[in-house]
């Protein structure tokens, strides 16, 4: 039989006093505390052995012994440790965890690392399962916690990402009132003004993507209106010759548009495949309302 590795030892060690009856003279929190630690020690041991599955696993028994004490600050933690060693190949998991996490967090009062987490999750829901509806929904919730703690501009990273998803997901208006969101706050400070053109035209693209140049129009009227140096921007200045094409139902002269403005500002792969569907609706139509 293989000898233990230490990590087993000392989760065996962890067990064994959690599952003790506490005696005279401790109480059961004592119990659970000492416990927690043992898990604690056991998880790491098994973080070195690159056991991430045990690892996590251990911590996760570590934070329901600290749960057991009432122990708030210290059950986040151990729930977040759980989700790092989860996270090397077992997203599920790590979600789990992370929610748990949360859970704490909030009950704290915490709202900024549960902002944090809840990031986390949307990344994790993105780059693991390409599940982009849950990562949606993620990104907002961590943005509205993050604008309840006047974290500003880190909610607006999170609406925008979210923006492009609902975009992505084929939910246009959801998506431009998002854009819209986001470039309102922006135009409030200087540092953020110069990135406005850019949720402007991603919102553009979507009432475009809509089939709907009216309200492109309408929209790029009032974005003037609202900055007025938007109108002699390259943005406005494509978003106006795409408006021009579509209602054309020239495809030549879309083509034309997008290539001119690629030319300097490279495309990035979101507004290809946006700029891809609006070209194939004038394709299929010949002619948009």
């Amino acid at each position: 039989m293989p000898a233990k590795s230490p990590a087993q030892t000392l989760l065996e060690k962890a067990d064994k006093r959690a599952s003790s009856s506490a005696g005279w003279f401790s109480s059961a929190s004592t119990k659970f505390e000492e416990a927690g630690d043992l898990y604690q020690q056991a998880a790491n041991s098994f973080k070195i052995e690159k056991l991430f599955k045990e690892a996590g696993d251990a911590f996760a028994r570590e934070a329901e012994c600290r749960e057991q004490c009432k122990e708030e600050n210290e059950a986040a933690n151990a729930w977040w440790n759980a989700s790092k060693a989860y996270k090397r190949g077992f997203p599920d998991l790590a979600i789990q965890a992370l929610t748990q996490t949360i859970v704490h967090l909030t009950k704290g009062g915490r709202f900024r690392q549960a902002a944090d987490r809840e990031k986390e999750i949307g990344q994790i829901y993105l780059q693991e399962s390409n599940d982009l509806r849950k990562a949606c929904e993620s990104y907002e919730r961590a943005g509205e916690w993050y604008s309840q703690e006047d974290a500003t501009a880190t909610a607006n990273a999170c609406f925008k990402d979210a923006a492009d998803l609902h975009a992505e997901l084929g939910e246009y208006p959801q998506a431009i009132s998002r854009y819209e969101q986001v470039a309102d706050h922006s135009l409030t400070s200087a540092l953020t003004k110069y990135s406005v053109k850019e949720y402007w035209l991603r919102s553009s693209l979507c009432a475009l993507a809509m089939g709907d140049s009216v309200t492109a129009r309408r929209n790029m009227t009032k974005y003037s209106n609202q900055d007025v140096s938007f109108a002699s921007t390259r943005e406005a200045k494509f978003v106006n010759a795409l408006i021009e094409a579509v209602e054309g139902g020239d495809v030549e002269a879309f083509t034309a548009a997008v290539f001119e403005f690629d030319q300097i500002t490279k495309l990035d792969n979101w507004k290809t495949a946006i700029l891809l569907k609006i070209k194939k609706e004038i394709d299929d139509d010949g002619r948009l309302t």
